[in-house]
């Protein structure tokens, strides 16, 4: 999938706050190494760099675009292109954290015990997903590709991100590989302004990657158009043109012994 630095940083407040709130559940343990994965444009290694100003940081992330604006936002911080799941690390890791980078990586059970193996003793895996494939917004993306002209082109869109996994799922799989866990989920609430583009919008920078890149400019014109039209049915806009936006999304801090 091709990724956009400025797209995505459009909402970056409104994308960057759940980081914070995975940040402030990770223990007061010394930490000397920590790895971004799936660091996107730098805004949650920033905010990793300042949880832990004494450590050594550095990220990854697979989007040419996205490392190109985390090097220029933070140039003292080592960025590496690369991709999580063929993830070795270098050495051993007091911290990693992987916000709202997994849910496009398959095969958790694979995944999550080869990420605890990187961590040194007592180090703490943050990670952050959305949670919302069941919401209008990801329902929608689905029903406008199966039913246009593009339906062929579409036909494995849906299947980009990784299996939805409830917090039991996670909770069961980390504790059975010997690690403290805390896992949560927070359906957070954005207020967007613009009405129905504004929610579009958000989502070509993330969920709409798979369902647009596959078409031509003029079958993406049109798919937007008939996103939108469902958006607007499915979140209807306030008096003042302003849209809330519930978004859950599934948190876990696991913790190796």
């Amino acid at each position: 999938m091709s990724w956009s630095a400025a797209q995505y940083t459009r909402f970056e407040d409104e994308r960057t706050r759940p980081v914070r709130d995975l940040l402030a559940r990770l223990a007061d343990r010394p930490v000397a190494s920590a790895m971004d994965l799936g660091c996107g444009p730098g805004n949650s290694t920033d905010l990793l760099r300042t949880r832990f100003p004494g450590a050594a940081v550095s990220g990854l992330d697979s989007s040419a675009d996205m490392l190109a604006e985390a090097r220029r936002r933070l140039p003292d911080v080592t960025f590496v292109p690369g991709d999580i799941a063929a993830w070795q690390g270098s050495g051993r890791y007091d911290v990693i954290l992987a916000n709202a980078s997994l849910q496009w990586i398959p095969d958790h059970g694979a995944l999550l015990p080869a990420l605890l193996e990187r961590l040194a003793p007592g180090g703490q895996l943050a990670v952050q997903m959305p949670d919302n494939l069941d919401e209008p917004a990801h329902r929608l993306m689905r029903e406008v590709a199966a039913a246009g002209p593009w339906a062929a082109k579409l036909a494995s869109a849906g299947a980009a991100r990784a299996p939805r996994r409830g917090a039991g799922w996670y909770f069961a799989l980390l504790r059975e590989l010997g690690a403290e866990v805390d896992v949560w989920i927070t359906t957070y609430h954005h207020p967007l302004a613009g009405g129905a583009a504004a929610v579009v919008d958000w989502f070509r920078g993330s969920g709409l990657r798979p369902f647009l890149d596959p078409l031509d400019e003029a079958e993406r014109a049109e798919f937007l158009g008939r996103y939108e039209a469902e958006v607007a049915r499915a979140y209807p806009a306030l008096a003042d043109g302003t849209v809330l936006l519930p978004f859950p999304r599934l948190f876990f801090v696991a913790a190796r012994p």
